[in-house]
C-alpha cells in the first residue's frame, strides 16, 4: 500500500487528530502564538518529509496558505518547532492519539478481525552503505574492539514493537524500549491495547521471537483471542514443546502457511519496511525519551498518511 503523496493533506489531518486529543496550550504561561495542534501539525509535516527543523520551516515559508489552512498567521521557527518536539510528550499522550485515529478508520470500515505483532530495530545515526561495509571489512582485525563497541551499541538501540491490523496496515498499538532485549514480554502490552482499540479483533500471529505457554494464555484465556505463535525459541531440541499450546502450534504451524491465518503475519513486515522507506530506518534525536517522541510520531504519520490514501480513494 502507498503512502499519501500529498504533505498538505497529511498537515491537515494531524491539525484535526490534535484538536480532539491534545490541550490548546502545553502550559498556561506559554505564549500562546500558536497551540499545540497546529505545531503538532508542523511536527508531523516534518516527519512525512523526512526533513529537519530548518528545512521544514523554509517549505512552510514557501506555502504560507498550508499555515492558514490550520488557523496560523505566521510560519513558526525551528527553534518552536525544536521546544514543541520535546514538549509533546508522546509517551502519555499518544494513547489518545491513537484511540481517535482507529476510531476513524473503524468508521471507515478498514479494520479487520487478524493482529500481526512484530519488532523492528532502529539506528541512532544514519549510516551509509560503504561506512557499513568498511566497518564490516576492517571487524575481523580487533575483534576484542569491536566486539566492546557492539555490546556497548547494543545496550542503546532503540526498538519499535508494533501491533499492526493485517487488513489496513493500520498500527493499533505501539511498544517503545532501547536494547536488544527478548521481544517475549512485549507481547501482553501490544495485545492488550490492540484490543482495546479494536475489540472486533478474533486472531493474533506472531513469529518465534513471542513463543511463550503463557503468551498463549494471555491470549486464549484472558483476552479470548486465538493465537498462532511459531514455535523455536530456546535451544534447538528433537523432544515436543513443553506446553499445550506450543505443542499444538507445532503441529499446525508446520510447512507451508500461504493462504492460512498464520501467513498474515507478513503483513507486520511490510509495515516495518513502509515505516523505514518512507520515515527513514535512523533516528535523529540523541536522548532516549526524545527518540521515543519521534518513534510515536512515525507511527501516527505511517497512519494519517493511510487515512489520507482513504479519503482519496473514496474521491
Amino acid at each position: 500500500m502507498l503512502t499519501c503523496k500529498s504533505p498538505r493533506k497529511v498537515m491537515r489531518a494531524a491539525w484535526f487528530l490534535a484538536r480532539e486529543a491534545l490541550p490548546k496550550y502545553s502550559s498556561k504561561f506559554s505564549r500562546h502564538d500558536f497551540t499545540l495542534p497546529q505545531l503538532f501539525a508542523c511536527l508531523v509535516l516534518r516527519e512525512h518529509q523526512h526533513k529537519s527543523y530548518r528545512h521544514i520551516e523554509v517549505l512552510l515559508r514557501d506555502s504560507p496558505h498550508w499555515c492558514r489552512e490550520i488557523g496560523m498567521k505566521k510560519t513558526p521557527d525551528h527553534n518552536t518547532l525544536c521546544r514543541a518536539f520535546h514538549a509533546l510528550n508522546l509517551g502519555r499522550r499518544q494513547r489518545k492519539l491513537l484511540d481517535r485515529l482507529t476510531q476513524w478508520f473503524a468508521i471507515a470500515k478498514q479494520l479487520g478481525s487478524i493482529v500481526a505483532i512484530d519488532s523492528s530495530l532502529y539506528d541512532t545515526h544514519h549510516r551509509s552503505r560503504h561506512y557499513e561495509q568498511r566497518c564490516r571489512h576492517y571487524a575481523s582485525r580487533e575483534k576484542s574492539t569491536v566486539n566492546a563497541r557492539r555490546r556497548a551499541a547494543a545496550r542503546q538501540t532503540p526498538k519499535l514493537g508494533v501491533g499492526v491490523c493485517t487488513r489496513s496496515h493500520v498500527i493499533l498499538s505501539t511498544c517503545v524500549k532501547t536494547g536488544m532485549g527478548s521481544d517475549c514480554r512485549d507481547f501482553e502490552p501490544l495485545l492488550t491495547d490492540a484490543c482495546r482499540r479494536h475489540p472486533r479483533l478474533r486472531t493474533v500471529v506472531a513469529d518465534a521471537g513471542y513463543d511463550s505457554e503463557s503468551n498463549h494464555c494471555i491470549a486464549r484465556l484472558k483476552m479470548k483471542v486465538r493465537s498462532f505463535i511459531k514455535t523455536g525459541a530456546g535451544r534447538p531440541s528433537k523432544k515436543p514443546p513443553s506446553g499445550y499450546y506450543r505443542r499444538l502450534m507445532s503441529r499446525r504451524l508446520k510447512g507451508s502457511q500461504r493462504g492460512k491465518k498464520y501467513g498474515q503475519r507478513a503483513q507486520v513486515e511490510t509495515v516495518n519496511s513502509m515505516l523505514k522507506r518512507n520515515l527513514g530506518d535512523s533516528l535523529r534525536a540523541r536522548s532516549t525519551k526524545a527518540r521515543r517522541n519521534e518513534q510515536l510520531l512515525r507511527v501516527i504519520a505511517h497512519n494519517l498518511a493511510l487515512l489520507c490514501d482513504e479519503i482519496e480513494g473514496r474521491d
